[in-house]
């Protein structure tokens, strides 16, 4: 049996910005929410490899 998601077409990725049309400002900006972003993205990472300790030292014992 078919899925209708599978049906919908797919979401495309915005392209890079354009950087060289952004002011000075604008890319300082852009620069703190990509580190907030980025940082995001780290304190995910820690959360998924604690969680996978978790369950490895489970299965160890």
């Amino acid at each position: 049996m078919m899925d209708e998601d599978d049906l919908a077409p797919r979401a495309k990725k915005p392209g890079p910005k354009k950087l060289g049309m952004m002011s000075i400002e604008a890319l300082h900006e852009y620069i703190v929410e990509l580190e907030a972003e980025i940082a995001r993205a780290g304190e995910t990472i820690a959360e998924k490899e604690a969680a996978r300790a978790s369950a490895e030292a489970v299965f160890r014992t």
